[in-house]
């Protein structure tokens, strides 16, 4: 197994894109708000956006659990020393980002916005062109084959 090093200066750090991601959604939402639902569907939404957000939250603690349980880098631009499989990474190869997304998606039903949910797409996009495909080459990298079987058998978002 080769152990390719991360160049840090190549790739964004993600919670940088997400949190420019939310900065920009409270901004455009304060300055051209858009019409949104109204009545007993905008109320269920709110109550799926409060679970959406709870999921989130839940799924970013079980897989930053994970990664610290088997003592592997938290730094998304790090060489991790394990590949996760199980537990949150058995639902999606990246469950931190998916969090993230999931996160302003939820934010962005909860508060009858529709600017968090485009938001919360262009942050999955730019994560995913920006910074998934690389940590990607690195995984198969370090792990061969065994990323390769992970990466066939787990999506990378869900």
């Amino acid at each position: 197994m080769t152990n390719p090093e991360v160049t840090t200066g190549r790739i964004p750090w993600p919670p940088v894109i997400y949190l420019i991601a939310l900065i920009a959604a409270i901004a455009l939402q304060s300055a051209y708000p858009l019409p949104w639902l109204l009545g007993l569907l905008a109320e269920l939404l709110l109550v799926i956006g409060g679970i959406v957000v709870l999921a989130a939250i839940a799924l970013w603690i079980t897989a930053f659990r994970a990664m610290k349980a088997a003592r592997t880098t938290l730094n998304p631009r790090g060489v991790p020393e394990k590949l996760l499989t199980g537990g949150a990474f058995a639902i999606s190869r990246n469950p931190i980002y998916l969090a993230n997304t999931l996160l302003l998606i939820g934010i962005g039903l909860f508060v009858g916005s529709v600017w968090f949910i485009l938001a919360a797409f262009l942050a999955a996009f730019a994560t995913q062109k920006l910074a998934i495909e690389h940590e990607e080459k690195v995984l198969a990298g370090r792990f061969g084959k065994r990323f390769h079987d992970y990466a066939k058998r787990v999506r990378r978002w869900i």
